[in-house]
Parts: structure tokens; C-alpha cells; sequence
């Protein structure tokens, strides 16, 4: 019998192999976190990735020689408001072309094409009932980025990349959706099929999680490193921000507070299960509980009026629906100690419901964890998905 021997790689070139990887990883960090924050200074940028300053230090030496990084003529502020001279910053270089992002809700497809920090040069939105036809959803999102590109005067050859929003958990080992919320998409993987149709690449996350990173770095949430950004819309969903990165869980569906059962015999939700928090605390749910004492046609849009006006019945409701929420976000809370709560969505922005979250934790979370959390409304609104998906295809972009 013939014995083929394997090649023989030395321990020095093995080590050489790993530091290049792990100095590869630690390049994408730095530029990862100048795509989404900004100028910052190298003290910040250590902070930020955990990397020590003579690392850091390094990094930018290099990224800076090689093109890919610039110093500003701006400076920040000193660490703590200290006394010292104030630090030069460091920005990613912005090269010609641009990136955009693609938000799909339940309802609608809005596009945004920025340039290659991230700045919105065109945006657009329109109607498309997108649970039920994926497919057509998909070439709806490619037309209007052909479309917003054009607007945006970006030739599609220069766009680098697309960021994709869709309201359902992707799954991160097939890159499909990994539930039955939208069965018109079953067996479609998104970010595959968008790129097939632009032949640009990529990349795709649930609307919770580019909320959050939004929120967290255009938002509400600036500034904080540990953040839960809940989406209370058709469904209910939160992006967890945790050392100023996104968690997103083994396979993809960290949290999914609206799936938490409530009650073993309660309604049907459309994962399958009965009696989840969506079921009772989504915003179809609330406008079916007002409908009746109100107006048919009643909308999320004066559900908010009526709670900014002092409204009494609609106070009630909302504030009923906060402490319900809130009461699983005591125990997230609990678990993970984060320094503010973001509300976004539909009626996330709304003053009741912000005040029965509020009351749930000071009620259930343990007294340190609740007196830590602040409760907060998102900044961005409607538009924080579309932002969040131009964010990531920046980032895509910045991961070199």
C-alpha cells in the first residue's frame, strides 16, 4: 500500500497564519466601528472594539498608510471631560460610490441610497402587501433602488452594497427566515435573492436589530453601549445591543420577547403558538380592543394623537399593554442589566405605554437592575429601519 505523506507547515508559519487573521479581525473592527459612528479618537476606537491603544495605535498607522483611514482637522473632547489637549480624530476615507438600504415591512418597501459614510441622498416608499408575495416584494426593492439611485445620481456599477431589513428572524446558519410569519417567503432565502436581482451584495437582518443599531448609533441610544430597542408594530420584537454590538443569538433570533408565552389557552399567534405577548400587546391588537369605542377606521396614527391629547380610554389601554410588555422586559432586564430601553414602531413612541413599561420594571426588575434602566422614545421613528439598513450595508462596506 502507497502512503501519500501530508506536507509537513512549521509552528512559525502557523503562528504567522493566526496573527494575520486575528490582525485581519481586528482591522474590520476598527473599520466596522468608524462605518457606524464616525470620526473618532484612538482612545474611543480602543474603548469601543476592547482592543488595547498600542493595538489600536498600530492599526490606524496602518489603515491610515494605506489609504483606507484619515485624520480630521476636527478634535474631540477630552476622556471624561478631562483637562487635557483635545484628541485628533480619525475617519474612515470616503471613496467615490454609495450603498443603500432596503427596508421590507409587513406593509411596505422604503429604499434609501446614501454615499459611503452613510449620508441619505435619496428615499423613497411605497405600498406592497409583502407578507404574502415575496417574490414580488423583491422586484419591487430592486426597482426602487435602481430608481433611488438614479435619483441620488450613483451609477448602479458604484453601489457597493445593500443592506436589507425584513420583519421576521433570519436564520443565521441558512440565511433563510426561520419562522412562518410571512408565508409567501417560504424557502426564499433574501438577501440571496435581492442580489441576484441587483448583483450587488447583500446583506440582510430583522427589523428589531436595525432598529436597534439605528437607535444606537444615529438615535436615541447614542452614546450607551448596552441597549434593548423594542419594535411594537403589526408584530412585537426586540434588537439587543450589548458592549455596543448587536447580540443576535446562536441562530439568529435573539430577541423575540412577542413570542414569550403569556397564557398555555390564549389566542393563536401566527408563529404557531398560543397566548404570545404579541397577541396581546401588538398594535393590531390594541386598535381591535379601541375600534369598538371609537371608529372603525381608527388608526396607529391617532391612537398617538388621542394618547398625546390626555385621551382616557386610549391612556388605559396603552398603559395596559406597557406594563404587559414590560413585565418581560423585567426579566430580560434582569439578565442582562441594560443601561436604557428604546421603544420604536408603530406606537412605541407613545407617552402611555412608555409609562406602563416603566412601571412594570420598577415592579418586577430587581431594584438595582430598574433604577439603572432608563425608558426612552426612539428618535427615529418609521424611517429607524431604512437607516439601520444603510448602517450595516456601510459596514459591510467598512469591513475590509
Amino acid at each position: 500500500m502507497n502512503c501519500r505523506s501530508l506536507p509537513h507547515v512549521s509552528g512559525s508559519t502557523q503562528r504567522r497564519g493566526s496573527l494575520e487573521r486575528l490582525r485581519t479581525g481586528n482591522r474590520r473592527a476598527v473599520t466596522g466601528l468608524l462605518a457606524t459612528e464616525g470620526p473618532l479618537s484612538r482612545a474611543d476606537l480602543a474603548r469601543g472594539t476592547g482592543l488595547s491603544r498600542t493595538t489600536v495605535s498600530s492599526l490606524v498607522r496602518d489603515l491610515i498608510e494605506s489609504g483606507h483611514v484619515v485624520e480630521t482637522e476636527d478634535r474631540g473632547t477630552p476622556y471624561k471631560g478631562g483637562s487635557g489637549r483635545p484628541p485628533l480624530l480619525v475617519r474612515l476615507a470616503t471613496p467615490s460610490g454609495g450603498v443603500a438600504g432596503v427596508d421590507v415591512g409587513h406593509r411596505h418597501v422604503r429604499v434609501a441610497v446614501a454615499d459611503r459614510s452613510g449620508a441619505i441622498l435619496a428615499e423613497a416608499e411605497t405600498a406592497v402587501d409583502v407578507d404574502a408575495h415575496g417574490a414580488g416584494a423583491l422586484d419591487e426593492a430592486a426597482k426602487m433602488v435602481r430608481a433611488m439611485a438614479r435619483k441620488a445620481e450613483i451609477p448602479m456599477t458604484d453601489l457597493q452594497a445593500v443592506g436589507m431589513c425584513v420583519p421576521a428572524p433570519i436564520d443565521r446558519r441558512s440565511a433563510q427566515i426561520s419562522s412562518g410569519i410571512l408565508p409567501g417567503w417560504r424557502d426564499l432565502v433574501p438577501s440571496e435573492e435581492l442580489e441576484r436581482r441587483l448583483k450587488i451584495p447583500v446583506v440582510a437582518d430583522n427589523d428589531a436589530n436595525l432598529g436597534a443599531l439605528a437607535e444606537l448609533h444615529h438615535g436615541a441610544g447614542h452614546g450607551t453601549s448596552d441597549v434593548i430597542y423594542v419594535k411594537v408594530a403589526s408584530g412585537l420584537g426586540a434588537g439587543i445591543i450589548l458592549g455596543g454590538r448587536l447580540h443576535r443569538g446562536t441562530t439568529g433570533i435573539a430577541g423575540e420577547i412577542g413570542h414569550v408565552q403569556l397564557h398555555e389557552d390564549g389566542r393563536v399567534c401566527r408563529c404557531g403558538n398560543r397566548g404570545c405577548l404579541e397577541t396581546e400587546a401588538s398594535a393590531p391588537r390594541l386598535l381591535s380592543l379601541l375600534r369598538p369605542a371609537y371608529d372603525d377606521d381608527l388608526t396607529t396614527e391617532r391612537v398617538l394623537e388621542l394618547d398625546l391629547l390626555g385621551d382616557a380610554g386610549v391612556r388605559r389601554v396603552l398603559s395596559d399593554a406597557g406594563r404587559t410588555i414590560g413585565r418581560a422586559l423585567a426579566d430580560l432586564c434582569n439578565s442582562l442589566n441594560p443601561e436604557m430601553i428604546v421603544m420604536g414602531g408603530s406606537l412605541g413612541s407613545s407617552p402611555a405605554m412608555v409609562e406602563g413599561i416603566r412601571a412594570s420594571l420598577d415592579r418586577y426588575a430587581q431594584p438595582a437592575t430598574a433604577a439603572a434602566v432608563r425608558v426612552v422614545s426612539g428618535q427615529l421613528g418609521d424611517r429607524a429601519e431604512v437607516v439601520g439598513a444603510v448602517a450595516l450595508a456601510v459596514a459591510r462596506v467598512g469591513a475590509i
